[in-house]
């Protein structure tokens, strides 16, 4: 009897391009080719949900990673050069970051090392906490708000953030693309010099080493897959710097986009009904006959109580009475809510980033330890300068706000008052009372706001810009058109008498003349900065240890769907080891290989290659007297340190026979490997080979009856493997290490067909999914489910189009 068995079965719709077990769940998540990625339980392989937003159909997610704890799950968009983290409890999009070239393969490690200093690192990481106020959380009835800073999700950014322990995400892509992210949002290090496509990653968890196989394309023959070895020693060496410096900076590139969705928020409190009375005022000067000045006109009926027919009637027909409240009661909450996003979310975000970038400060001048990572003072005191300047607009928008309040509401109370004694309606004796103090200040406000400009005309449209507010919240590079008026401002005056004082570098630029988008992009560039230079220095540190040639490639594997395709890399945390396992059917098609390198390149380890025959594996268990047949390997992944999951398939056979999943124990087969002498000017399949060891199965070991099986994925610490058929869409799932159930003590919930017809019933409806299955109430993933348990979905419910 096997020593697993099949818990699952399932024809996809749409054919599966990616396949990656959850490292601490029962979940696996799938990625196919209409761009969805969909989380699916080992319980009869049910699905708990998927993500497909409209904007993503028919973009091809190129490669998948979990983070080590199994929260987040990281995915790219190759159109759109996209890497996106979403999260896995509720398929919800935390995070998203461009890169510059299409991701072909990515790895998500977890630092396993310990210090003394890391250890006392993470015991006051969360210092901030005693100086810094909690950030409020955006408001959700903001359509673009951030999930993560919603109302009802304020501690998703812990979630982001994941565990204090540093975590890596590294990167790889075509033209020698090789980027690594700490905890999955922040660049420590951008490689150079890595030749040809990267088709797969594994980084030490030591950080001492990354290991990488690359597709090389050679003049004179086909595409060569190469095994190449980079020196990551300084990550290493300056662990606990580089988690400290790491931190630091996913804490601003935070603060960074909290800062971005508060400014959209204010953006969206901002009404457009704030513009109608300048459209309506240039409207009035283009249609009347007389050439007095409007604010002339106004005036007028200020001081004497009598208007021009054209302004009673822009005033009466245009704005009406009932139009002229609403426009003040729109204005005034248009204001309100603005201003309370300034005071409690922009201000509170810009104190705790000069508060970190304040901390970077301090660390880059400490040079012994952080001048090596790149961390350059200058520009970081850049960065705190731009902040600085960021709040003084801010501060300055609060007080544009502030008087326009009080301008309106006197400007509309007293207009509120004329257009009733146009219209002979009965005026409020509370508000028929104005003193000379009022009038003086409504004629101030006409003269200021009311005066055309002709060349406000040529660029927006209208003679007028009554309106002040709006023009600070416009994403345009051109300068303000009513900039504030400083005339008068003692501080100001002072200062630029003062040579000294005027040039320096403690006072922060305020910039009169700009808006504040444009002042927060120039924050944002500053603060750039500070983070590239860390990840070209590390980058740069990063060399080249070993290359060593592998074999050619048929140019019938030339359309194999990447992920699953040997040959993978193993990293073996217990003996710091780094394997990679692939095959060369042209050269030898019923070997397997398995190369050992020590993960410290600095070790004088010798390379030592282990060729595993697989003839007659599977013979020795079933019978001595029947001719040995030899059995190609489709695809393999290491089950744990010593135990490798392969898919074979007997040479020679039919294309739908002989396919079979099995375990291989290499313990014994390790303990022989011998030395081999590498001559790294040709290629392996250019050279002789060690001799190949054989292997006894016994019974670890299963037929795949009725299914073309070519791909296999793998998690040992589960327990559970799934298989995947050469045409991508035919799934089975199987618990590993266990006896197989007799036939009628399966649940019937698990006794699936494998009749074409029958499997066929099991394919979703039309629309199935394209939106989110959320658990049964009460239920979350970490849930325990046994394997023949099925799950209770509730009803299936969209996501929201504009996740992306």
């Amino acid at each position: 009897m096997p020593a697993f068995r099949q818990v699952g079965e399932k024809q996809l719709p749409n054919p599966v391009l990616f396949m990656v077990w959850s490292p601490k769940r029962d979940l696996i998540a799938l990625a196919n080719k209409a761009g969805e990625l969909l989380l699916h339980r080992l319980a009869n392989f049910q699905r708990v949900w998927s993500l497909a937003p409209s904007d993503n159909t028919g973009k091809e997610i190129t490669s998948l990673a979990w983070r080590p704890d199994g929260k987040i799950l990281a995915f790219s968009v190759g159109d759109r050069k996209l890497v996106i983290l979403c999260d896995a409890e509720k398929a919800e999009i935390l995070h998203m970051f461009p890169v510059e070239n299409p991701v072909s393969c990515m790895h998500w490690v977890d630092v396993l090392e310990e210090s003394s200093i890391l250890t006392s690192f993470y015991n006051s990481e969360d210092e901030s906490n005693l100086f810094l106020p909690k950030l409020p959380t955006l408001p959700k009835s903001y359509s673009t708000t951030s999930k993560i800073f919603s109302e009802e999700k304020s501690d998703e950014i812990m979630n982001l953030l994941g565990d204090v322990r540093l975590n890596i995400l590294v990167l790889g892509g075509g033209s020698g693309f090789v980027e690594l992210y700490a905890y999955g949002m922040y660049r420590i290090a951008t490689l150079t010099g890595v030749p040809g496509t990267c088709r797969s990653l594994c980084l030490s968890s030591d950080l001492k080493s990354l290991s990488v196989v690359t597709e090389i394309t050679a003049t004179d023959h086909g595409p060569e897959i190469t095994y190449i070895q980079l020196n990551t020693r300084l990550l290493s060496d300056c662990l606990p710097e580089v988690t400290r410096m790491a931190r630091k900076f996913t804490h601003i590139s935070t603060l960074l986009q909290y800062l971005r969705m508060s400014l959209t928020c204010m953006c969206e409190a901002w009404e457009d009904i704030l513009m109608q009375m300048d459209l309506r005022l240039t409207k009035f000067v283009q249609e009347k006959n007389t050439c007095t000045q409007v604010q002339d006109e106004f005036l007028e009926l200020l001081l004497w109580g009598k208007s021009s027919p054209e302004l009673q009637a822009l005033l009466m027909n245009q704005l009406t009475v009932k139009g002229l409240k609403k426009l003040g009661q729109s204005i005034e909450s248009s204001y309100s809510s603005i201003q309370k996003l300034v005071i409690s979310h922009l201000q509170s975000g810009s104190e705790a980033l000069l508060y970190h970038l304040s901390e970077v400060r301090g660390m880059a001048l400490w040079k012994q330890k952080f001048q090596p990572l790149g961390l350059d003072s200058t520009a970081i005191e850049d960065a705190i300068t731009a902040v600085g300047s960021f709040t003084l607009k801010a501060n300055e928008l609060l007080q544009v706000i502030d008087k326009s309040m009080k301008n309106f509401k006197a400007f509309f109370r007293w207009l509120y008052v004329a257009m009733l004694r146009m219209s002979e309606d009965h005026v409020p004796p509370e508000l028929n009372k104005m003193t000379q103090k009022d009038i003086a200040f409504v004629a101030d406000f006409l003269s200021e706001h009311f005066s055309e400009n002709e060349e406000l005309f040529d660029r927006k449209g209208k003679y007028f810009n009554v309106e002040r507010v709006g023009q600070y919240l416009k994403d345009e590079d051109e300068d303000l058109v009513s900039p504030p008026n400083t005339k008068g401002n003692q501080w100001l005056s002072f200062m630029q008498k003062s040579t000294h004082l005027k040039e320096s570098p403690l006072l922060f630029a305020s910039y009169p003349k700009k808006s504040l988008h444009y002042v927060k992009r120039m924050m944002e560039g500053a603060i750039e900065l500070c983070l590239l230079k860390p990840a070209e220095i590390i980058g740069k540190s990063v060399k080249q240890s070993i290359c060593m040639p592998l074999y050619a490639l048929s140019e019938s594997s030339a359309n194999a769907p990447r992920l699953f395709e040997l040959p993978s890399l193993w990293n073996d945390k217990k003996t710091g080891m780094h394997y990679v396992v692939f095959t060369m059917p042209e050269a030898s098609p019923c070997q397997l290989y398995l190369l050992r390198r020590s993960t410290n390149p600095d070790l004088q380890v010798p390379n030592s290659l282990l060729a595993i025959d697989l003839t007659s594996i599977l013979n020795t268990s079933i019978d001595d007297s029947v001719e040995a047949a030899c059995y190609g390997c489709l695809d393999a992944r290491f089950y744990d340190d010593e135990t490798l999951t392969v898919v074979l398939k007997e040479t020679g056979e039919e294309e739908s026979s002989g396919h079979v999943l099995a375990q291989l124990p290499l313990a014994s087969a390790l303990g022989c490997e011998e030395e081999f002498s590498w001559d790294l000017s040709l290629r392996l399949d250019q050279q002789p080979v060690p001799p190949a060891q054989g292997l006894v199965l016994e019974n670890q070991w299963r037929i795949l009856e009725n299914m073309k099986a070519q791909y296999v994925a793998v998690n040992g610490i589960r327990k559970v493997a799934c298989v995947l058929s050469a045409n991508l869409r035919h799934v089975r799932v199987f618990e590993m290490d266990v006896e197989d159930e007799e036939d009628e003590d399966r649940p019937e919930s698990q006794d699936v067909s494998t009749d074409p017809e029958q499997l066929e019933e099991t394919l979703p409806s039309q629309g199935e999914g394209v939106g989110v299955e959320p658990l049964a109430e009460g239920e979350g993933l970490d849930g325990e489910q046994s394997s023949g348990a099925a799950l209770e979905l509730s009803k299936e419910t969209g996501l929201s189009s504009d996740t992306l």
